[in-house]
């Protein structure tokens, strides 16, 4: 049987607006941040990071994780802060970009959160001290914002292929 909402074209947007979005959300700072859950490979405690002679001013290094050498991505360091000290809560998000397996270092992971894809709007044109282009939303929480990266555009291309020769 069919109702009239099945054909109804504004029945359709309100499902479409209504899509949500699956993230994980981490802190870097008092920043909070959230990329696409499908990116993530895996979450880590911090791993002994062995450091790469002439890698970018970003990169930690690299960890051999199962066997795999990944680079490590200080993404405070990439966002032009000041470094820390790993604490208990840093980690390393792992990630999946174009086929390269990429390790960001993160103060830490918050939670992983599913929110309406109508709770977010485009970006202003700087907003934290990042720059735009990796933003892909600011999403407007009850008591917070959080702030949407797209961590393809997190490194250049040029950035991309410094990293497969650290990784090599």
């Amino acid at each position: 049987m069919s109702t009239t909402a099945d054909n109804n074209p504004k029945a359709d947007a309100t499902v479409v607006s209504d899509e949500l979005l699956q993230l994980v959300s981490f802190k870097i700072g008092t920043e909070e941040f959230g990329v696409d859950i499908l990116k993530v490979q895996e979450i880590n405690r911090m791993l002994e990071v062995t450091r790469v002679p002439n890698a970018p001013e970003y990169v930690d290094g690299v960890i051999n994780l199962r066997g795999k050498v990944i680079p490590i991505i200080n993404l405070r360091r990439r966002f032009g802060m000041e470094r820390k000290e790993r604490g208990k809560d840093t980690r390393i998000v792992v990630v999946e970009l174009k086929g390269r397996v990429v390790g960001f270092v993160v103060d830490a992971v918050s939670e992983v959160l599913r929110i309406p894809k109508s709770v977010t709007e485009p970006p202003p044109p700087l907003v934290a001290g990042v720059e735009a282009e990796y933003i892909t939303a600011v999403g407007k929480l009850e008591d917070r914002l959080l702030i949407l990266l797209d961590l393809e555009k997190v490194l250049s291309t040029e950035e991309k292929h410094e990293l497969a020769a650290v990784a090599a």
